[in-house]
């Protein structure tokens, strides 16, 4: 029964396996719902924030932030950064092959348009990637644990703001997976600088639809060109941040499918192996049995 014996062996390999995805599966469907709270309640700053800095664009059209670049100054081949939000670790299905192929996609099109690409990794899946293509990474910030950090995002991020300011970079991705639902998470490519009049617009109308969007005449101190910037730059900031809560949203959700799928797996895996180590034992039953029998009968 030697061969019943490793079958009985593989079966308690499995069923252990099995409990450790079941656990994982309820840990993650735990934090999947903190991550969407936590996702949920950032919406409302970045939606007045976006309303505030539209509302003060508005008010002051003679004067352009460094940050709302005209695009058609910045040429047709210009160097772009991305700014990638994968997780930590895996285990969450294909969550970080999407966003990344995404990525990849897109920094071929700017290398074979003639521009070079920068980089800012935000997780470690990201940056092992980032790292292992080549690629230019600026600045990288990984273990950011289950509650995205505002202070630790900042630091990175500001890295790439600043080159952007002194025009080594002419455009400025955000890559992340957007949630959807507890199924559906999508993989997104978008533009985040230069900013643009429409575009803050378009991110303030929620706020304007809702009867919070008034016409406001500003008094500045110590004055306008200062307090725009500094808003701006709260409100690129306030967009990671969403991004990285939405990631993390999808990260959870996306683990507690895998993880379902990985115990269901083992289930099935489990039967067909009981079914395996039954028909041997009862094979090696009968075998004796013949035995058995044939020697009773020589004598």
């Amino acid at each position: 029964m030697a061969v019943g014996k490793e079958i009985r062996g593989k079966i308690k390999s499995v069923e252990n396996t099995r409990k450790i995805t079941k656990a994982m599966e309820m840990v993650a469907a735990s934090k999947m719902r903190k991550a969407q709270d936590r996702m949920r309640t950032a919406r409302p700053y970045s939606d007045r924030i976006a309303a505030i800095t539209a509302s003060l664009s508005k008010a002051n059209p003679e004067y352009r932030s460094p940050y709302m670049r005209d695009l058609a100054k910045t040429g047709k081949t210009g160097n772009v950064g991305f700014i990638v939000v994968t997780t930590d670790k895996g285990l969450c299905g294909g969550l970080n092959t999407n966003v990344l192929r995404a990525v990849t996609q897109n920094m071929r099109d700017v290398q074979a348009a003639g521009g070079k690409v920068s980089a800012v990794a935000i997780g470690n899946k990201g940056f092992g990637f980032l790292n292992r293509a080549g690629a230019n990474v600026v600045s990288h910030v990984t273990q950011l644990g289950d509650a995205p950090n505002l202070e630790r995002l900042i630091g990175p991020v500001q890295v790439m703001l600043q080159q952007f300011i002194e025009g080594k970079l002419d455009a400025v991705h955000l890559c992340f997976n957007r949630f959807v639902n507890t199924m559906k998470q999508e993989p997104t490519v978008t533009p985040l600088l230069p900013l643009t009049a429409d575009g803050l617009q378009s991110a303030g109308a929620k706020a304007a639809a809702e009867g919070k969007g008034y016409a406001w005449d500003y008094i500045y101190e110590p004055d306008a060109a200062v307090v725009i910037d500094e808003l701006l730059k709260r409100y690129i900031e306030a967009l990671v941040y969403q991004a990285v809560a939405e990631n993390m949203a999808s990260e959870q959700a996306a683990r507690m499918v895998a993880m379902k799928a990985a115990t269901d797996n083992a289930g099935n895996l489990i039967a067909e192996l009981k079914l395996i180590y039954n028909k041997t034992r009862q094979a090696a039953i009968t075998k004796e049995l013949s035995e058995i029998v044939g020697g009773a009968a020589a004598v």
